[in-house]
């Protein structure tokens, strides 16, 4: 649904964003992650044609931002960081104005506002002005405009910004619900954000994609594999001893406390499939019970911080 190949834009002599290259598969929500500055939004204004590129290829939906650029507003919804609404209007009349500006049809206009309100459960702020609601009503009103010509792909940068948790929870549950519906681009700095909301995840720092996989994908793959966690039935000295003498196993430690017979350790090893089997025939021969024996890949927060995080040296 969305190709981004090659994509730069300079600014002078300055990379806002050096060939970014990432795709997302229709019905998908892609979660583009990275710190303030990282050009996250410069990346979400070329797409929206709000922007034009230095250099590369963008498409959304098999057209071109440059060279068919109503074609792909007509399948965009956006939700900028700040939300284009006006503070003295009320929610239903500027939700009219935007119709008349997507030139939604006249006879189904008051239908498709109908539904946007219900979706957004906005129904009852209709008349309000919207400079006396809270925060959070606005930005369900920027979602509402965004998705009032019920386009193919939402892009939505920063939509949970500066709301409370219980209005982060709604709004992420709202995003959620479109998932296989609409194709979402999520730009946030918010870690959860992308590990409760995305199905995949592209990782900009300084303007270049450092990372873009599955939030799983990529935390098994900066681990390394090398890293288990297991739960065993037993002697919980014993069985410690034993297995820091297989080959292979570079640290043991007890992760926890022993319940019911049943101790959970973690495993640095050498990452080879001879190491797994080992620790398994060793726990065979001592007549321990197995329960669980598993990958422990990184957390969100230990991926980002290690691929956007840089080393320095006195």
């Amino acid at each position: 649904m969305i190709e981004v190949k090659d994509l730069v834009k300079n600014y002078g002599n300055f990379a806002a964003v050096d060939h970014v290259t990432f795709s997302v598969p229709e019905g998908t929500i892609l979660g583009l992650l990275g710190p303030n500055g990282a050009g996250k939004t410069t990346t979400m204004r070329v797409l929206t044609t709000s922007l034009a590129m230095t250099s590369g290829k963008v498409t959304v939906g098999g057209y071109d931002v440059v060279d068919q650029p109503h074609d792909v507003r007509k399948r965009i919804g956006y939700l900028p960081e700040v939300p284009p609404i006006y503070g003295d209007m009320d929610v239903i009349s500027y939700l009219k104005f935007v119709a008349d500006i997507k030139d939604i049809a006249p006879d189904k206009k008051t239908n498709r506002i109908g539904e946007v309100l219900e979706m957004l459960d906005l129904e009852n702020m209709s008349r309000r002005l919207i400079g006396h609601l809270s925060l959070g009503y606005r930005q369900r009103v920027g979602l509402a405009q965004a998705l009032l010509h019920d386009p193919d792909v939402l892009i939505l940068d920063e939509p949970t910004r500066g709301l409370d948790p219980k209005q982060i929870l709604e709004i992420r549950k709202l995003i959620k619900s479109l998932k296989g519906k609409k194709t979402i681009i999520l730009s946030t700095h918010i870690l959860p954000e992308v590990s409760s909301t995305c199905d995949d995840v592209v990782i900009i720092d300084q303007g270049k994609v450092v990372a873009a996989d599955s939030v799983e994908n990529l935390s098994q793959r900066l681990a390394g594999g090398k890293t288990l966690e297991m739960e065993v039935k037993g002697p919980s000295a014993d069985i410690e001893k034993a297995l820091g003498k297989v080959e292979g196993v570079v640290t043991i430690k007890l992760a926890g406390k022993e319940l019911r017979g049943v101790s959970r350790f973690e495993l640095t090893t050498d990452g080879s499939t001879e190491t797994r089997e080992a620790i398994f025939q060793c726990v065979v021969k001592n007549k321990w019970v197995l329960y669980q024996i598993n990958p422990l890949g990184m957390s969100l927060e230990d991926v980002f911080l290690k691929l956007t995080t840089k080393e320095t040296t006195g």
